[in-house]
């Protein structure tokens, strides 16, 4: 299964939860919770974490003593967001109100915790015209230490395209890793958005999910995209990846049939409706 509405991947306190065994792959993972103000407390295992508020803000207590106080953000479209990393077999309490993402992966190496404020979140904006994009690189490979995870915050404006050209990271290349991806949605104004997945090399796979706030998208090998955003209402996603290599990389393959469009940029400006809650 490579689709799952919100709900369908709940599990006691987390109205997501994805794990390596759930989606039938290796390393990477993804938790949501909808904290009240009870705390909700876990431990990390063997996974890697972090600890990012979607809408609210939360306190982050590691070990019992450590605390990170993540101030949040109103929503995702508020701009980056402060966060926390939690390395393996640690134990953690959260407690707060709003909605919590935990983007994980299976790791071996234990780095030590860590806050990072939302003013140092780089902020990208990719492609041109209708493929205008923005996206929250907090934790890719060159700008956050993990040891497998890697995590990027991916807006797209009402009408627009993103995850375009469709592209694939299933094959080791020198210019392609191999990498599990999770895709959550959230979508401006109880709207909706559109995900594509496709077969590649690697094997058959074939999903086109009408995706609204909380859903979450596997991409277990294959091309992805494009991510689409129907119009009047802005699209967010959240890419969680991991995978086997030891150096963290996010390299892909663009689908040759469609690797034209990188070059139809030239000349566009970029949609003046971004970045969303941050100015350049």
């Amino acid at each position: 299964m490579t689709f799952f509405p919100y709900g369908e991947a709940a599990s006691g306190p987390w109205a997501v939860e994805i794990t390596p065994s759930l989606a039938g792959w290796d390393y990477a993972g993804l938790r949501v919770v909808d904290l009240t103000g009870a705390p909700v407390s876990f431990g990390t295992g063997e996974e890697e974490m972090i600890v990012l508020p979607l809408s609210g803000s939360c306190a982050v207590t590691v070990g019992g003593s450590q605390v990170f106080e993540l101030a949040g953000r109103p929503s995702v479209f508020a701009g980056p967001s402060d966060f926390a990393y939690i390395p393996i077999h640690e134990q953690v309490t959260l407690t707060g109100a709003g909605r919590i993402a935990l983007p994980s992966a299976r790791a071996t190496r234990r780095l030590e915790p860590r806050h990072v404020p939302a003013g140092e979140v780089p902020v990208e904006l990719r492609g041109a015209g209708r493929a205008s994009r923005q996206v929250n690189n907090f934790a890719a490979p060159e700008v956050f230490a993990c040891d497998k995870l890697v995590a990027v915050e991916v807006l797209t404006p009402g009408g627009n395209w993103s995850s375009y050209p469709p592209h694939k990271h299933d094959t080791a290349n020198p210019g392609e890793a191999v990498l599990e991806e999770v895709y959550y949605f959230e979508v401006a104004d109880q709207g909706l958005g559109y995900q594509r997945v496709y077969s590649s090399e690697r094997g058959r796979i074939d999903t086109l999910a009408e995706v609204g706030s909380g859903d979450v998208v596997l991409v277990p090998y294959g091309y992805h995209g494009p991510s689409m955003a129907a119009p009047g209402y802005d699209l967010y996603y959240l890419n969680v990846l991991a995978g086997p290599a030891e150096e963290r990389s996010m390299a892909f393959c663009d689908d040759p049939r469609h690797a034209w469009i990188r070059a139809n940029w030239d000349g566009q400006e970029i949609d003046p409706r971004l970045p969303f809650g941050r100015t350049q």
